[in-house]
């Protein structure tokens, strides 16, 4: 599973230039605050509350809602009057005083979306004429994603003095993480939704039309086992489009699999493709995730007998309880692989395998971003040899969910 963090170093710089923000200081000729003589508790908790409530706004990436809700904790934050977001197009905010300079931000920041690097607005540039409004300058800051200008941060006041760009600068360095997050959280959903559709892109295109060609054959035939055939059928689907988040029992995804392997059945016939099940009842409420299984069971069937003609397989699926952990595997006798072939498939991921190799590829590393590295899956194989393929799943639910 990928982790993100922050180094405790880089949380007390952070905490240090945004404090040093709220300690006291606005823009220009803004009256500086008095410096505490001793530790300000509730000082503190103003600021570290401000920077809670800005990093929720922006971990939800950069729009104009998030915008609106940071700017406000940003102004606060900065002690000055007014605060400006901006994206490479458009205002997307302002929140203080001043709003009739609303319409200069996106100009005034131009410079810093092409370069990059922060800037200050001289009063000219951004003055009213009105002697009673507060803003007369401003330092503009850029808001970058992965090295990307994804926008702009603006503080405005009375004046400009060189350690007010300095600060803001670290003050639009830590928005700028907090939006890296976010994209990464993006980023992660987007893998997820990415390997679930290619999981049930697996199943649909040939399952689909043949258990339907299947149940098809057996209407004029057998218009009864055609009946309980579809009724499978239409189980089976329903399983396999859930929500995508959902973790399951061990029990609801073999009950899944009997569904999946009766109309497989009924498509190669009884002698072709034979299949047992060995399950220890302990391990039947197991948390699992959704369709962690039921790939591993179509790879061996579609791999297994790519040969066709007659050629016969045997399907075993073992669980048992191993302590702490339940012990699951798909094993089968059918035409195997070759292991150097089959551990670059895994190590190198390629989302055009052959034979069904997406599922194994892609169970894989959803067990590893749920558990750890050291779930993986575990395949033994050889040409001519069938194929075993092992998985260990913890048995609390609650480890999982923290994890996953």
């Amino acid at each position: 599973m990928v982790m993100v963090g922050i180094s405790a170093e880089a949380v007390l710089a952070a905490t240090a230039a945004l404090m040093a923000a709220a300690a006291g200081w606005s823009l220009g000729s803004a009256r500086r605050r008095a410096e505490p003589s001793a530790p300000d508790e509730e000082a503190l908790f103003a600021v570290l509350h401000a920077i809670s409530l800005t990093s929720a706004s922006l971990r939800t990436g950069l729009t104009e809602e998030s915008a609106r809700r940071a700017a406000r904790h940003l102004r606060e934050l900065l002690g000055v009057p007014a605060v400006a977001v901006t994206d490479t197009g458009r205002l997307l905010a302002w929140d203080g005083a001043g709003e009739a300079h609303a319409a200069t931000v996106v100009p005034l920041a131009a410079q810093v979306l092409g370069t990059g690097r922060p800037r200050v607005a001289v009063s000219e540039l951004v003055a009213c004429g009105d002697p009673g409004c507060p803003v007369r300058a401003a330092v503009i800051a850029p808001l970058t994603i992965e090295g990307r200008v994804a926008g702009a941060l603006a503080a405005y006041g009375a004046g400009v003095r060189d350690e007010r760009l300095q600060t803001l600068g670290e003050v639009a360095r830590w928005a700028s993480g907090q939006l890296e997050l976010a994209e990464l959280e993006t980023s992660k959903t987007r893998l997820v939704e990415a390997e679930m559709r290619a999981l049930r892109a697996q199943i649909s295109p040939h399952f689909v039309y043949n258990s339907l060609s299947t149940i098809a054959s057996f209407v004029r035939t057998d218009p009864e086992r055609a009946r309980e055939l579809l009724l499978d059928f239409a189980d089976f689907a329903r399983y396999s489009f859930r929500d995508r988040r959902d973790f399951t029992t061990l029990a609801e995804e073999l009950r899944s699999i009997d569904r999946y392997l009766l109309l497989e059945r009924a498509r190669f016939g009884d002698e072709r493709l034979r299949f047992s099940v060995e399950i220890a009842p302990e391990v039947l409420p197991v948390a699992v995730p959704f369709l962690s299984l039921q790939p591993l069971v179509e790879n061996a069937i579609r791999h297994g007998m790519q040969c066709g003609g007659t050629q016969r397989l045997h399907v075993r699926i073992l669980a048992r309880d191993a302590g702490a952990e339940a012990a699951l595997s798909v094993e089968d006798d059918g035409v195997g692989m070759d292991p150097g072939k089959l551990r670059a498939l895994l190590e190198e991921g390629r989302e055009s395998a052959p034979h069904g190799g997406i599922g194994l590829v892609n169970v894989d590393r959803r067990l590893r971003q749920v558990y750890g590295e050291e779930y993986g899956l575990v395949i033994q194989t050889a040409v001519g040899a069938g194929m075993k393929v092992s998985l260990r799943v913890p048995k609390s639910r609650t480890a999982v969910e923290a994890r996953y």
